[in-house]
């Protein structure tokens, strides 16, 4: 595979880990009773903000480590 097909396929896994992370927060969010885009800066609507980064960030960390267990699996350093 060639460095260009390596960094697509980095930034492809990347994103939807951290934008699937992103809506796994929200929908988390949403069954705890917390409203995201309410109007205001309440604690619940900061809990929500919060906790969408939070999962963000996990989904991110997520697609690393599978794109790195995958690379040990295969032996492709």
């Amino acid at each position: 595979m060639s460095t260009a097909q390596q960094l697509l396929l980095e930034g492809c896994t990347d994103a939807l880990g951290f934008v699937g992370g992103a809506l796994a927060g929200w929908g988390l969010a949403h069954v705890l009773g917390l409203e995201l885009f309410a109007p205001g800066y309440g604690a619940g609507t900061i809990a929500a903000i919060a906790l969408v980064g939070l999962c963000a960030g996990l989904g991110l960390k997520l697609a690393r480590f599978g794109r790195a267990r995958m690379r040990v699996q295969t032996g492709k350093n």
